[in-house]
């Protein structure tokens, strides 16, 4: 049986906030003396099909729990998704489709179990109950909160004064997305830091709605995405999908900067903080490069979300590709006409975003053809067949014909 002092400091690891620390000790408490199980939600919209590792931060948190006692109410939000939650965002979000919504929780569902235990896992759907919650309901729901305090919302406010449409469902997205706290009776609820205002709003809905709990809430730091400035998103493309091939997860971590790179290893290693700290000091002090404290990093996600056999081949292949200036073994045949445009032959295969974005990477010597820099971002193709490289980690093979 664990240690409440040792799993209280495990759970305190790396979190931004918690609310009310001195219940959650009475939660792991009961527990370890009375065998007493307690409810931690975790819950997802899906309004995409992907999860990426910004997401698994909350994810490898909430798993932890499941080591102290803790099941989790895996939550899929298949109702409030077609409304759109509005954190963070200026404009209103577009609805989406049930059919959608269903699509992508299935893939969630498969991508979340790469992490949590499924036998201690419950997946609830909030269409179950907000289906029936009623005009009335809704109405009792919304006489909750005022406008003046959804206002206190830093995206609502910004909004707000910029005269930016703000539609009512937004307003009632936070107060649903606090009634599944009420209607599943949670102990505990964790989220992003940007979700601190949703999160409230369950504990403050449990209290108005007489549950004889308040949970505890827990807030993690948002993690930034592959340029170490934004926060991690599909939509910034700086992102590291757990869907994605054993080679690109481990070439995209080995992408990121030295110094971003324990923020990484803070939210998404296992290793203890007293590991990482011991590991930062023999980087400071020379004993170790960076790149193998970066490499340990890639080869220990890389291999959560695949295997330890595949992870070693990816290092391999970077090592073979990245190392030795070797060309790898699967890149991809694309076919252009002679006479194509090198910067729209870039865009058309997918290697380039747009032509102007080819031009500046030619501009720049990122682009080569058979291993020769590129130097004419004018360059009009002629029939044969190339290999595309566009810097360390895009290739392709070209026929113009």
């Amino acid at each position: 049986m664990f240690n409440i002092e040792d799993a209280l400091n495990d759970i305190k690891r790396a979190t931004a906030e918690i609310i009310d620390e001195k219940r959650l000790e009475k939660l792991l408490k009961d527990y370890k003396e009375n065998g007493k199980n307690y409810f931690v939600k975790v819950g997802f919209d899906p309004t995409s099909p992907d999860i990426h590792l910004g997401h698994t931060v909350v994810l490898q948190k909430v798993a932890l729990f499941q080591k102290y006692g803790g099941i989790v109410q895996l939550l899929v939000g298949d109702f409030t998704a077609m409304i759109g939650d509005p954190t963070g965002k200026n404009v209103m979000r577009k609805p989406l489709k049930k059919e959608d919504v269903l699509k992508n929780a299935l893939t969630y569902q498969e991508q979340v179990f790469k992490i949590l235990d499924r036998e201690k896992t419950i997946v609830v759907h909030n269409s179950q109950w907000l289906n029936d919650l009623g005009s009335s309901g809704i109405i009792s729901l919304c006489m909750n909160q005022t406008v003046a305090r959804m206002l206190e919302r830093d995206d609502f406010e910004k909004r707000y004064k910029s005269k930016t449409p703000i539609a009512i469902s937004e307003f009632i997205y936070p107060l649903l997305q606090g009634y599944d706290s009420v209607h599943l009776k949670s102990d505990i609820e964790l989220g992003g830091t940007d979700q601190k205002f949703n999160l409230h709003m369950g504990r403050q809905l449990q209290k108005a709605y007489d549950i004889g709990k308040e949970q505890v809430l827990i807030m993690m730091p948002i993690l930034e995405g592959l340029d170490g400035v934004a926060k991690m998103s599909k939509s910034l493309k700086n992102y590291i999908g757990v869907n994605d091939s054993p080679k690109d997860m481990y070439a995209k971590i080995l992408s990121i900067s030295d110094e971003i790179m324990w923020r990484y290893y803070d939210l998404l290693s296992s290793l203890s903080t007293k590991e990482i700290e011991e590991l930062k000091q023999k980087v400071s002090s020379g004993n170790i490069h960076p790149k193998i404290a970066k490499e340990n990093l890639a080869l220990e996600i890389t291999t959560r979300f695949s295997s330890k056999e595949e992870a070693r081949k990816a290092k391999d292949e970077f090592d073979n590709v990245f190392s030795k200036n070797a060309i790898p073994n699967d890149i991809k045949t694309f076919e252009v006409e002679s006479g194509s445009w090198i910067a729209k032959a870039l865009v058309d295969i997918g290697l380039e975003n747009s032509t102007s974005q080819a031009r500046r990477d030619i501009k720049q010597g990122a682009v080569k053809i058979d291993s020769q820099k590129l130097q004419d971002e004018q360059l009009k193709l002629t029939s044969g067949e190339y290999v595309i490289q566009i810097g360390k980690r895009k290739f392709a093979k070209l026929k113009v014909g």
